[in-house]
């Protein structure tokens, strides 16, 4: 059966994310397996040209994948026919305006959250892209980790019964770049004239997360800080760190459930994960992190009495019980490419579009409001046709 052919603009494959996850790890595997299998058994295999300022870099990595084609002139691979998909991993404040380049050109979008640092640019995207017909899709990559697939097989079979909580913990400590002991994470994620901030980062993860494991967000209240208030960047120059290297918030959910996250640069492992989700129910609890997940049913549940006065005698650690690994889960940004491959060549179903981002970034812009004015926000279904509607209302 014959093979096709697709053509991917691939921008901002230098960086951490863009290198590793997609390029690496994701399209180059994709090519390395021969191609994404189709419906009717065919193949489509990918053909990117790598796009990025520094030719030298963009060159050296084109080698070492074996991909044919790369450049330094962005708008001439947008404006080019022959390829029918722009991708974008590079700095989320330039990425309105690379979008709707691309989308005019005529090109499929695929890319990385958030899809803008504010609301009105993320609508204005997802309007453009659906009055030119093209489709669409935002990296959700977490939902493809085995610990929140396993999370997500505990919730189809009806273990938890009711659900009543979710605890989530994010984050590590990051180097401030001084003792000698460089970031692992590049300076600018630490400057909100840049585009970082902790919330804008990863509030747009946890929107996606919450909605489609335990309940659509209805309401937050949420309060960010700068705990460490001055850093070193990648030249040895010490900075002013102005956005919000963490974030606490907590969430209403669809159906009373109640999610509280923890996430911050500036805290120190001691725990299963680097991010874990305990969730709770009338039937069962279960912990997951990011590939392993366990369990504890109710009939399996201990019974502790407290007593301050008396040694803990029961190990609770050794009350829980593994979520065999009975399936193999492939990289979840992989995945995702694939996924999304499908929809653009076959039409696949694919649910995972410019408004789930937009979502992402509506509950950023409302998490900011709870932190700035001090009080809950809630978050209405969004309203993707209103051009100036505000998009969150007060509690």
């Amino acid at each position: 059966m014959a093979q096709r052919r697709l053509g991917i603009v691939m921008h901002g494959i230098t960086g951490r994310m863009g290198m590793n996850q997609h390029l690496i790890r994701s399209v180059a595997a994709i090519r390395a397996q021969g191609g994404v299998t189709l419906a009717d058994g065919s193949k489509v295999q990918l053909d990117p040209i790598l796009v990025g300022r520094n030719a030298d870099k963009i060159q050296e990595l084109a080698k070492t994948y074996g991909i044919d084609r790369w450049t330094t002139d962005l708008d001439a691979a947008i404006a080019d026919p022959k390829d029918e998909i722009f991708f974008d991993a590079a700095t989320t404040q330039m990425r309105p305006t690379l979008l709707e380049q691309a989308i005019n050109a005529g090109k499929h979008i695929y890319c990385e959250k958030p899809i803008s640092t504010n609301l009105p640019e993320a609508l204005k995207i997802v309007r453009l892209a659906r009055e030119k017909g093209v489709k669409n899709g935002t990296v959700q990559d977490k939902l493809f980790l085995p610990g929140l697939q396993k999370l997500k097989m505990l919730r189809d079979s009806g273990f938890f019964g009711r659900m009543l909580s979710v605890r989530g913990e994010f984050g590590y400590w990051v180097f401030e770049g001084d003792w000698g002991q460089p970031a692992q994470r590049p300076s600018w994620n630490y400057r909100s004239e840049d585009g970082g901030g902790m919330i804008l980062d990863m509030v747009c993860h946890w929107r996606y997360v919450l909605d489609n494991l335990f309940g659509e967000v209805r309401s937050v209240s949420c309060i960010g800080s700068t705990h460490i208030p001055e850093r070193v960047d990648e030249k040895g120059k010490t900075y002013q760190a102005t956005a919000d290297d963490s974030a606490y918030a907590t969430f209403m959910l669809d159906g009373g459930v109640i999610a509280h996250i923890n996430m911050s640069w500036c805290t120190r492992v001691y725990r299963d994960d680097l991010v874990t989700f305990h969730v709770d129910g009338t039937h069962g609890s279960a912990v997951a992190g990011l590939t392993d997940c366990v369990i504890q049913p109710r009939q399996a549940t201990p019974r502790p009495v407290w007593n301050p006065d008396q040694k803990q005698t029961i190990d609770f650690y050794d009350t829980w019980q593994p979520v065999p690994d009975n399936t193999v889960y492939d990289n979840g940004f992989k995945t995702q490419w694939e996924m999304f491959v499908r929809h653009v060549v076959e039409d696949a179903p694919y649910k995972y579009t410019l408004v789930e981002g937009a979502k992402g970034v509506q509950l950023v812009e409302c998490a900011l409001e709870s932190w700035r004015e001090r009080r809950w926000v809630d978050v209405p279904p969004l309203n993707v046709g209103a051009a100036k509607e505000k998009q969150h209302e007060p509690a």
